[in-house]
């Protein structure tokens, strides 16, 4: 019964209780046209030997980032995480927890969760942060949602330099028709403010940026928040958590909500996921901050208790009078992140960010040195730079998987504007011998 829950006399059992002589009955709801009309394509049964070998054989058609040197980026980095993050996320009490909805008995995850919202208040310069979202983008889509609530507007107009996944989750959030989008072109890689300003007006909630950029290159906030606040609007920015170990953090500029995409803290690669949505804004905005917030307090014999705080009961049970309908987080997700910060430390943090910086120009010189790639953008980048690349993306991207490299993104997969276009990532993973025989291959082509 441990691999086959359910057995045949069970089934008869379970349709007979519910009237029904047979599973079509089940679905006889569903439009013929839905249904799939043929046997699935599976294999014949196999024994658990042959069974195991298959798996490891189709596993084997993937190349993971520990077989390949990897300059993806685009939202999810090929970042060392040290063995101690691995060995605590692990523990039973942590890794089995999913939504514990009578937290408080979840001393532990209180506890851990708090530190996390301390340190992230820490690198972003905000008064409060809340227990994680999702994801960057969900936590993007949700900042949107929050400043129409703040300033009771119902327009956002958005930087078309910010992700274009974080702009396609907003607009599947706002289709009920709750906050409507202006999106912005972007100019060289970053906003362009003086579109921006054109597109600002008194019904305007938030100014929506990011920095670094979908193209990674870092933005001039200042004139931005000074734009949102002028108009009464707030501004939002997207940032990468990395950098902000050697750059200013953006409440320094004057941002009012800060997002992140989470997964560089600790969290693996995953094929994409699951991810990490940092959220922290001004405390002036904590009541209308969605998801959860743990907070510090003392039980009745003085002894120091973690407690959710902020949260209104219609977070859970009423959809319609919510603040958010997200009512969870990715807490293993983010007390990975809260191990990596601990471990690290302030000065770590910063090297690994001054390391990724430092290779990427470094990268970024060589391979226009080739002649193979243009640079398109003139504003400083971080970690991460979009080269534009003389020939068929495709073609240069198959040949140097060949050769063991993931060769970035291509970004015209996003837009036909960006044809062409390739983003690089370069982490503190990526040695001085694999940059230079990238190059060397890229040279090559």
């Amino acid at each position: 019964m441990r691999f086959i829950p359910v057995t045949c006399e069970d089934q008869v059992e379970m349709l007979r209780t519910v009237g029904l002589s047979d599973v079509d009955e089940l679905f006889a709801d569903v439009p013929e046209a839905a249904r799939l009309a043929r046997p699935l394509a599976l294999p014949e049964p196999m024994g658990e030997v042959e069974l195991a070998a298959h798996l490891k054989e189709l596993a084997r058609s993937n190349a993971g980032a520990d077989d390949v040197a990897s300059f993806l980026g685009g939202g999810c980095y090929d970042h060392y995480v040290p063995a101690i993050v691995d060995a605590v996320v692990s523990k039973p009490a942590f890794f089995t927890a999913y939504t514990p909805y009578q937290p408080e008995v979840s001393q532990g995850t209180l506890q851990a969760v708090y530190e996390y919202q301390s340190m992230i208040c820490q690198l972003t310069g905000m008064e409060v942060s809340n227990a994680s979202m999702y994801d960057g983008a969900t936590a993007f889509a949700e900042a949107a949602l929050m400043a129409a609530r703040v300033t009771r507007r119902g327009r956002v107009v958005v930087s078309g330099a910010v992700h274009p996944e974080w702009r396609s989750t907003l607009a599947t959030y706002v289709e009920a028709g709750t906050v409507t989008v202006t999106e912005v072109a972007a100019a060289g890689g970053v906003s362009d403010i003086a579109a921006l300003a054109a597109s600002v007006g008194d019904d305007v909630a938030a100014i929506m940026v990011a920095s670094p950029t979908f193209y990674g290159r870092l933005e001039d906030l200042a004139p931005l928040a000074e734009l949102a606040h002028g108009a009464g609007a707030l501004l939002v920015v997207g940032t990468n958590p990395i950098l902000l170990g050697v750059m200013e953090p953006p409440a320094t500029f004057g941002a009012d909500i800060v997002v992140a995409e989470g997964q560089p803290l600790g969290s693996p690669m995953s094929f994409g996921g699951p991810g990490l949505g940092v959220f922290a804004c001004r405390q002036a905005h904590i009541r209308q901050m969605p998801g959860r917030v743990a907070g510090r307090t003392t039980d009745v014999d003085g002894r120091t208790g973690f407690v959710l705080t902020f949260s209104t009961r219609e977070q859970h049970i009423r959809r319609e009078k919510a603040t958010s309908n997200i009512c969870s987080n990715h807490a293993l997700n983010a007390l990975a992140a809260g191990v990596y910060l601990s471990a690290v430390g302030a000065e770590g943090l910063a090297g690994i960010a001054g390391a990724c910086v430092a290779k990427a120009q470094y990268l970024e010189q060589a391979l226009v040195a080739t002649g193979r790639f243009e640079r398109v953008h003139a504003a400083p980048f971080g970690y991460e730079f979009a080269l534009r690349y003389r020939g068929d993306v495709a073609e240069m991207q198959r040949a140097l998987l060949d050769a063991g490299f993931l060769a970035g993104l291509d970004l015209g997969r996003f837009s036909a504007d960006d044809a062409g276009l390739v983003l690089f990532a370069v982490t503190e993973k990526r040695t001085r011998a694999e940059l230079d025989r990238f190059v060397e291959e890229v040279g090559a082509l």
